[in-house]
């Protein structure tokens, strides 16, 4: 059974080896090309984040392993502070199982509680799967941002996704009228 936690800084060795065997796949889902964070980076920032109430990591655990991570973090310029962007990765094993959902519907949760109205997200053109999950969902496309990013070196285009939870009594408005 999948559950959806708080990521701890015992997770980080497994975290970094996730990111890694993502980061390995032919795909080229990742940003980065190289080596993820070393492990004693990865449980520093786990420990920062904990305490920190404008960004969190959440893990999808399989028993006792983790197969999935979702990092959220609140814009901290004022103007935006009601938009937190996200990024998540799913290991090959479990895609297709709904953890993605899973960690997506975890992500409202989180905004919620945080008063973030507004979820953004990059995602690389190529990566079908992962906008259809998306757009399913409920992300729209909101632009393409041409050469956004270097990835060895060559320059990659991103597409900006977002998703705008539900007005709710106090939040800012998830859109202008």
């Amino acid at each position: 059974m999948i559950a959806v936690r708080h990521a701890e800084q015992a997770d980080a060795s497994e975290l970094v080896a996730l990111a890694a065997a993502v980061g390995r796949e032919p795909g080229n889902w990742l940003l980065t090309t190289e080596a993820w964070r070393p492990i004693a980076d990865e449980r520093r920032y786990l420990k920062t984040v904990r305490r920190h109430a404008d960004a969190a990591v959440l893990v999808a655990v399989d028993g006792d392993r983790i197969v999935g991570r979702l990092s959220l973090a609140r814009d901290p310029h004022p103007a935006s502070a009601h938009v937190a962007d996200l990024g998540m990765m799913v290991a090959a094993s479990h895609r297709r199982r709904g953890i993605g959902r899973m960690l997506l519907e975890a992500a409202v949760a989180w905004a919620r509680t945080a008063r973030v109205a507004k979820l953004e997200l990059h995602v690389f053109p190529w990566n079908e799967q992962a906008i259809r999950l998306y757009e399913r969902f409920g992300f729209e496309r909101e632009g393409l941002r041409r050469s956004h990013y270097l990835r060895d070196g060559v320059a990659v285009d991103a597409l900006l996704m977002a998703y705008h939870l539900p007005s709710e009594p106090g939040f800012p408005p998830s859109r202008a009228p």
